[in-house]
């Protein structure tokens, strides 16, 4: 993947060094400031007119509310950890200086999904609102509550932020051999597709649709919801092939689609206990997350992405 020419997002927040909140900033040479306008190609995008912005990824279909789960791409639940410092803010943090290599390739992806997310919007006639995404180690504060780096980066609607330990990356890489900094491109994806998902007001649905279900019925919502967030980060890859920012490159693709096996609810139940346990399922198995990431990328267009309506 080729990020380091692409502009960077202004809105990451670094809690991970001693001293509080630190927004990151770049020098001019990284493209802090300023949009370059995406242009879709014709006939590939979102079509003008038509349905709602709602109803046009999720037609009379049911909804998982985020609750506790908050979109958390991965549950990782490591050992014991000795006691980290903690600044005010509630984030614990560790030594890495801000703007280390892992704070520019963040930024640099998520200043290409805001480019792509504010042209796609645009052709739905309205306007996208960036989400912040916080650094952090450990443990961090949210609006959705206190939550710990064991639940993996997750997306917080009453923030409309995306908190994300950079730690996980290794994990990714080494606990579940799935490396690259693709792959690391996909699980911010995800979570901007969360965002994405709060904004088209499929959130606010899924709240309401969680509360009169209850078991495996209340988890399947889940997954679609899930599979869905995977289908628009590949919808957003889909147009790392055309734009000026961040570039794809020969494997790339494979990489993403390896980390969505990767963390797959067969894969990982399998890993932790030896045998799985379908209705328990809240993300989707390998296969499937597989199957909607590529879905978006080979078509990048929200329409292909209703996972709730799909064939089982």
């Amino acid at each position: 993947m080729r990020w380091r020419h692409a502009r960077r997002s202004t809105n990451v927040n670094d809690l991970r060094a001693a001293g509080g909140t630190r927004r990151l900033g770049f020098p001019a040479g990284f493209g802090g400031s300023g949009r370059p306008r995406l242009q879709l190609p014709t006939g590939r995008g979102v079509r003008r007119g038509g349905m709602g912005i709602g109803g046009l990824i999720l037609i009379g279909v049911v909804v998982l509310a985020l609750g506790g789960d908050l979109g958390s791409l991965l549950q990782i639940v490591g050992g014991s950890q000795a006691p980290v410092p903690m600044d005010r803010s509630g984030s614990t943090f560790d030594q890495r200086p801000a703007n280390d290599d892992a704070a520019q390739m963040v930024a640099a992806v998520l200043g290409d999904t805001e480019d792509t997310w504010h042209a796609l919007f645009e052709r739905l006639g309205t306007s996208y609102r960036e989400p912040e995404l916080t650094l952090f180690t450990g443990q961090v504060a949210s609006a959705c509550g206190w939550q710990s780096a064991a639940v993996g980066p997750f997306y917080c609607p009453g923030d409309q932020k995306i908190y994300l330990d950079t730690r996980f990356f290794d994990e990714l890489a080494r606990r579940l051999d799935a490396p690259g900094d693709f792959a690391q491109a996909y699980v911010i994806a995800h979570e901007v597709g969360h965002h994405v998902q709060n904004l088209l007001g499929i959130s606010a649905e899924a709240e309401r649709a969680r509360r009169s279900l209850s078991g495996p019925a209340a988890n399947q919502v889940s997954v679609m919801l899930e599979l869905q967030a995977d289908c628009l980060a590949g919808v957003w890859a889909y147009y790392t092939q055309t734009g000026e920012g961040v570039q794809i490159e020969a494997g790339d693709i494979d990489e993403a689609l390896n980390a969505a096996s990767a963390i797959g609810d067969d894969a990982l139940q399998k890993r932790s206990q030896g045998f799985v346990v379908p209705d328990s399922f809240t993300h989707g198995t390998s296969a499937q997350r597989s199957h909607w990431f590529r879905a978006g990328y080979q078509s990048g267009r929200l329409e292909a992405c209703d996972t709730f309506n799909a064939p089982t």
